[in-house]
């Protein structure tokens, strides 16, 4: 009979056969070169807790880079080497596997990035975040499936708890704190009681974590199913005003991701990020985007955003016409668009974007510059005016087919019209 620590036979109900032969086979080689082979971390937490997770994340004491390539070697593969972070990405035929170098890791001063060095698996799972995030199973034969849990990560599993191993860990790594708020959250754990005096107390910490990192947490709270949980709670404890003061996690919030996700099915981390702008004043969204450092595509969206508020009068008139409503929304990013349209009090202005999206933005006229010249309009300001006028009148259901496009031309032509175009 199986010890209740190896969990081979659950490995086998919960992964594809390709993983289980993989994870033999590097088990395998691994011990031919005398290292000891190990899944780590989150897999290992989702496979306890029968939660479907394809990640395959692998410890090795030994070089990760070289027993990569020997993978490669013998069974075929591509590998992707980190070697300043002595990891290892091995590819082979949609089979994706990180390797990584067993370590110890030791910070300069709060908020810094690690010092690291080569370490025993004791040591990198001590250096982890939450026990159920620090155990480990055996890959390395006679001793595949067995759980390695120095810190009782496997029963915080079974009483719903997220504990830190170490009193300094929000001290050494303040991102920590948004992670365990993401872990409880997701899992519908709860804090363990020291675990959450200690984040109260280090919620100061927060200030001592870079605008990238931070920005990078956010995101990953943004993936999440319901991220608007994580927010709510973060804003409970403190969270959020600590790392900006903008940052709300409300009601409204809740709300509109709820919404979002009814209209859109899967909103991207981009659209909530949009949504979280929302109520901001113009300095505001520029001082969220200097802290966090958004990188330009983002940064847009969020000033997109904010600016689209002021449009919601001019689109919200019931006798706008479409034409209208194409050149107040042209230049705007779609993900903006979108969050208006989740976030705005007028109906008539949510549905002509709508409007806009679906049908208005892609619209073109079907005579292009080249038939325009053919038809006599010389290249210049003319015939983009006149391109323009085609497609005022496309969208506003002027004209529809070609015939009736080189009737519109023809008219504008005979009747003298083009002064208008050279006064506009």
């Amino acid at each position: 009979m199986s010890s209740p620590d190896d969990l081979s036979s659950l490995l086998r109900q919960s992964q594809p056969q390709e993983i289980i032969s993989f994870l033999r086979a590097a088990g395998e080689v691994g011990k031919e070169m005398g290292y000891s082979l190990y899944l780590v971390g989150g897999d290992v937490r989702d496979l306890l807790l029968e939660r479907p997770n394809q990640d395959v994340d692998l410890v090795v004491e030994g070089d990760a880079l070289l027993l990569a390539r020997h993978l490669a070697e013998k069974m075929g593969g591509e590998v992707i080497s980190h070697p300043r972070f002595g990891t290892a990405t091995f590819n082979r035929q949609g089979l994706r596997v990180d390797l990584a170098m067993a370590r110890n890791e030791t910070y300069a001063k709060p908020g810094a990035l690690p010092l690291v060095r080569p370490g025993s698996i004791q040591e990198d799972l001590y250096r982890r975040d939450f026990t159920i995030n620090a155990m480990a199973i055996y890959l390395s034969p006679p001793r595949f499936g067995e759980l390695l849990d120095p810190f009782k990560g496997r029963d915080d599993l079974r009483l719903g708890l997220i504990r830190v191993l170490h009193e300094g860990s929000f001290i050494d790594d303040a991102t920590r704190i948004l992670r365990a708020i993401r872990y409880e959250q997701r899992l519908g754990f709860k804090l363990e009681d020291k675990t959450e005096e200690l984040m109260s107390r280090d919620l100061s910490m927060l200030k001592t974590i870079s605008g990238d990192r931070l920005r990078h947490e956010l995101e990953i709270v943004l993936y999440e199913e319901r991220p608007e949980l994580a927010l709510s709670r973060a804003e409970g404890v403190g969270i959020l005003k600590t790392i900006h003061p903008t940052l709300r996690g409300d009601e409204w919030i809740a709300k509109k991701f709820q919404e979002a996700r009814k209209a859109a099915g899967s909103p991207t981390p981009e659209l909530y990020l949009c949504l979280l702008s929302y109520r901001l004043s113009s300095q505001e969204a520029e001082d969220l985007v200097r802290h966090f450092r958004f990188p330009g595509n983002l940064a847009k969206a969020i000033r997109d955003t904010v600016k689209l508020k002021g449009e919601v009068d001019k689109l919200s008139q019931p006798d706008s016409h479409p034409s209208q409503i194409y050149h107040t929304l042209r230049g705007y990013s779609e993900v903006s668009i979108r969050a208006g349209i989740s976030a705005s009090t007028s109906s008539i202005a949510a549905k002509n974007m709508e409007q806009y999206l679906e049908r208005w933005q892609s619209l073109k006229p079907h005579l292009d510059g080249t038939a325009l010249k053919a038809m006599g309009i010389s290249q210049g300001p003319l015939l983009g005016k006149m391109l323009k006028a085609l497609l005022e009148a496309r969208l506003d259901g002027e004209v529809s087919t070609v015939e009736e496009e080189r009737s519109f031309v023809e008219r504008k032509l005979s009747q003298g019209d083009l002064a208008e175009f050279k006064e506009g």
